[in-house]
C-alpha cells in the first residue's frame, strides 16, 4: 500500500487544484488527509506530526521572508502615491518623439516598478493602468501595445529585490543574497532584448508606434529637468537599494527597510502621501503578505508528509532513466516546468514542484544558484502563456473592451518567445549568472625531485 500513497496524493492534489479550490488550504487538506490515512494503517508514527511544529516555526524565523512585507510596501506606496505615474509621464516627454518611444517609457517604467514592487500582478495592473491608454490613444498597434505592458510587468519575476527569487530562495534553500546578485545580469539582458525587439520592429512596422507629437512649449533642457524631478528619485532609491543589496552593505531586510523609508519621505515631501493611500498601500501589503505564509505553511505541511510517505523516492524513480546525465536533468525540468506553466501558476509550481526537484539537482552536482535563477526565468514564462498566463488576465481586466483578447494574446507571444531564448542562452552560457572562480587542486601536491644519476 505504501507504493501507491506518494503517487496517489500527488493526483488528489492536482484533482483538487483543477476543481478549483485555494492552493494553501488545498495543500494542507490533502497533506491531513494523506497524514491521517498513513498514521491509521501504521505507515509511519504520529510523532512525525512534531516536526510540522518545527516547520512552521522556521517559517516564522525565516529572515528571507522579512524582506517580503517591506519591499511589497514599497511598491505598494511607489503605485499609490502616483510617483509611478510622474515618472512615466515625464520619461513620455523625454523618449516621446522617438518611434516606439511610449513602449521603450514603459520597459524603463515597468524595470524600476518592478524592482520595487516585486510582484508580477501588482506591477501589470499598474503599468497597465498608466501607459495602455496613453499608447492606444498615440494610435499604437493593440497587439504591441499590450505585449511591452505583459512583458513590463512580468520583469518582476526576475528583477532583484523581486518577491518571486524570496520565494525561490525559500523553497529551494539557496542564499537570497546570491539569487540577487546571480539575477542582475540576466534581467539587464532580458530588458536589453524586450528593448531590441520594440527597435527592430518599430523600424519594419513603423505603423505600429508612431512618435508622439512635438512638445512646443518645452526646450529639452527643460523637460531633462522635468525628467530628474520626476523620475530622479524613484531611480536613484531603486539603484541604491539594489546596489547596497549587491555589494552587501546591507541584508535584502534592510534593503527593503532603507526603501521603504525613501518612498515614505518621497511621498512627503511631494505632498503625495495622504493618509488614505498610506492605509490602502498598508492594508493591500497585509492581504498579499498573509496568502503568502498561507502558502508556505499549506505547502510545508503537504511536502513534510509526502515526503513521509516516500515521494521523494517515488519522483526520483521517474528520473531516473534521463539520458545525457546532469544536462538531460536540466533539458526536462525546464520543458516540464514550461508545460505544467500552461496550467499551473507560478505559487503552484514553486510550493509543489520545486521543493520536490530540488533534491535531485543537488545530487546531479548542479549550481543551484544557477539552476534558482534559471527556474525564475523559465517561470517568468509561466505569466505570459496563452490563454491561461496570469498576466494576461490582469491585462484583460485593465484593457479596453475594444481591444480583443486574441490581439493581447499574439501581443504576448514576441516576449514569449524572447523569454524562451534567455532560458537557452543560461543552458548554453550558465557564467552568465555566476563565474565560479578556479578550482585549487584537491590532492597532495608533489613535486618530482631529479633522481640519482643512473649507474652505467
Amino acid at each position: 500500500m505504501g507504493e501507491i500513497f506518494a503517487p496517489a496524493m500527488f493526483l488528489c492534489l492536482v484533482l483538487a487544484l483543477f476543481l478549483g479550490f485555494p492552493v494553501a488550504f488545498t495543500l494542507a487538506a490533502v497533506g491531513g488527509a494523506f497524514g491521517i490515512i498513513g498514521i491509521t494503517t501504521g505507515h509511519f508514527h504520529p510523532a512525525f506530526l512534531i516536526n510540522m511544529v518545527f516547520r512552521i516555526q522556521g517559517v516564522f524565523n525565516n529572515d528571507n521572508l522579512l524582506a517580503l512585507p517591506l519591499l511589497i510596501f514599497m511598491g505598494m506606496l511607489l503605485e499609490r502615491t502616483g510617483i509611478a505615474q510622474d515618472m512615466f509621464v515625464a520619461l513620455n516627454r523625454l523618449f516621446g518623439r522617438l518611434a516606439g518611444g511610449l513602449a521603450y517609457t514603459t520597459i524603463i517604467v515597468g524595470a524600476a516598478l518592478s524592482a520595487i514592487t516585486g510582484f508580477v500582478s501588482a506591477s501589470v495592473v499598474a503599468i497597465g493602468l498608466m501607459t495602455l491608454p496613453v499608447m492606444l490613444r498615440s494610435k499604437y498597434d493593440p497587439r504591441l501595445a499590450t505585449g511591452v505592458v505583459a512583458a513590463a510587468g512580468t520583469l518582476a519575476q526576475v528583477i532583484p529585490p523581486s518577491l518571486v527569487l524570496i520565494i525561490l530562495a525559500e523553497q529551494l534553500e539557496v542564499s537570497l543574497l546570491e539569487i540577487y546578485r546571480g539575477a542582475l545580469l540576466p534581467a539587464a539582458l532580458l530588458i536589453a532584448l524586450y528593448l531590441l525587439y520594440i527597435f527592430f520592429a518599430t523600424r519594419c512596422f513603423p505603423e505600429w508606434a508612431p512618435p508622439a507629437p512635438e512638445h512646443e512649449a518645452a526646450t529639452r533642457w527643460q523637460i531633462l529637468v522635468e525628467v530628474l524631478r520626476a523620475a530622479g528619485a524613484p531611480l536613484i532609491i531603486v539603484s541604491a537599494v539594489l546596489a547596497a543589496i549587491y555589494f552587501g552593505v546591507t541584508t535584502p531586510t534592510e534593503g527593503g527597510a532603507i526603501g521603504v523609508c525613501a518612498i515614505l519621505l518621497v511621498g512627503l515631501v511631494s505632498r503625495k502621501l495622504t493618509g488614505r493611500n498610506l492605509r490602502q498601500a498598508l492594508d493591500v501589503t497585509g492581504i498579499l503578505c498573509s496568502g503568502i505564509i498561507f502558502l508556505l505553511l499549506g505547502a510545508s505541511f503537504f511536502i513534510l508528509v509526502f515526503r513521509g510517505v516516500g515521494g521523494d523516492l517515488w519522483i526520483e524513480s521517474l528520473f531516473a532513466h534521463l539520458p545525457a546525465g546532469q544536462l538531460g536533468f536540466i533539458v526536462f525540468v525546464n520543458a516540464a516546468i514550461f508545460v505544467l506553466a500552461f496550467f499551473m501558476d507560478f505559487f503552484e509550481i514553486a510550493f509543489i514542484v520545486l521543493p520536490l526537484i530540488a533534491p535531485l539537482a543537488r545530487q546531479h552536482g548542479i549550481d543551484m544558484v544557477w539552476f534558482t535563477v534559471l527556474l525564475a526565468v523559465n517561470l517568468q514564462t509561466s505569466f505570459m502563456h496563452p490563454p491561461f498566463g496570469i498576466a494576461l488576465y490582469n491585462l484583460r481586466s485593465v484593457t479596453p473592451a475594444t481591444i480583443r483578447t486574441s490581439q493581447i494574446y499574439w501581443g504576448a507571444v514576441p516576449f514569449l518567445a524572447l523569454q524562451i531564448l534567455m532560458v537557452g542562452l543560461l543552458i548554453a552560457f550558465p557564467q552568465i549568472v555566476t563565474r565560479p572562480p578556479a578550482a585549487p587542486p584537491t590532492g597532495p601536491i608533489t613535486i618530482e625531485l631529479p633522481g640519482p644519476p643512473a649507474d652505467n
